[in-house]
This record gives structure tokens, sequence and C-alpha cells, in this order.
């Protein structure tokens, strides 16, 4: 068993929840939850649906707590990849087509816009990050990223929108995620 789970580094919670250490497994969801569901929410925008993604992350968690590797990713990073992909999935469940032009323009403006101050705090510090994070793209990486990932869009519905070719709406993509997630090391790495 895992004592002091709540002082364990991020890696043993989940080398714990990997070997169903219920101690370690309920420090693991306390650690994490804020943030899952804060991803969750800011995909979704549906309280209650980022609340069944959230639960959803966790139980993926579990199950591939047994291959997680520290090398390739933080904990956070990891968790957070999980939830953004499980927030995809139930947005895109709920809509079989993607929105229309102006629906997604108004996402994307949403997106990089400056928090509202009557958010919930824990939510209005993960979407300042997220909006920080965005606003260090280019603008073009920026709209890619945006439609791929909460406006449910496929590399050719985004080279269709943006009226590019495809491998210019895959690289676009691609490189927008990996700077995202470069972006994100180089946070967790000063905190």
């Amino acid at each position: 068993m895992f004592p002091h789970t709540e002082r364990a580094s991020d890696t043993a919670l989940v080398e714990g929840l990997a070997l169903g250490d219920q101690p370690a497994a309920l420090a693991f969801v306390r650690r994490f939850q804020g943030a899952v569901f804060g991803i969750a929410l800011s995909v979704t925008r549906d309280r209650g649906l980022a609340e069944d993604v959230s639960q959803e992350v966790f139980l993926r968690a579990w199950r591939a707590a047994g291959t997680y590797d520290p090398r390739r990713a933080s904990v956070l990073t990891w968790l957070l990849t999980i939830a953004r992909n499980a927030a995809i999935d139930a947005v895109r469940v709920r809509r079989n087509t993607p929105a229309e032009s102006e629906a997604l323009e108004r996402l994307i403006h949403d997106s990089i816009r400056d928090p509202d101050p009557t958010e919930p705090v824990l939510h209005r510090i993960e979407a300042e990050r997220a909006v920080r994070r965005l606003r260090a793209l280019a603008p073009e990486q920026a709209r890619a990223v945006v439609l791929a990932t909460m406006g449910g869009c496929t590399a050719a519905q985004v080279s269709q929108l943006e009226q590019i070719p495809l491998g210019t709406a895959k690289t676009r993509i691609r490189t927008g995620l990996r700077r995202l997630r470069d972006l994100i090391d180089e946070e967790e790495h000063h905190e």
C-alpha cells in the first residue's frame, strides 16, 4: 500500500492506481479532478457533460495506468490529453455534423477572448491558461487547433473551412498541438 498518498509524487500515484491501491486512487482523483473538470468544461461547454467526461477520464486513466511512461509526458500532461480526447469524443457523439461556419467562428472568437470574470475561479484560471497558450500560436495555427479540438472538425473539414490544402490543415493542427504541448511542459517545469 502507498502510505502518505496525499504527499506522494504524481508518478507514485499512477503506480498505485495501476496496482489497484484504493488510497492512491482516491488521492489521484483528488489531486487532478479540478484540472480534468476544467479541460472537460472548456471543451464541452456543458457542466453536466463535463462531469460525465471527468468520470470517464478517470476510468480511462485507471485502465491505462499500467502503460503510463513518465519519460513521454508528465502525469498532468498525460491525464489532460486523455481528458481532451474524452471531451472531444463526447462532443462528437452529441453532434454528428460540424457546426455551421458562423458557430465555428464564434467558437474560435470565444476560445481566444479574455475570460469572463464571473466564471468560477478554477475554470477561469484554466481558461486563462488555455487562452494564453492559444495566443502564443500563430493565428492560423490557433484557428486550426480550435476548429479541430473544440469544434470537432476533421482535418478535411478544417481544410474546407479555412480554404487551404488538406496537407496545410494537417500541418497547422499538428504543429499547433505540438507547440501547445511544449508550452504546457514549459509551464510545468517552471511551477
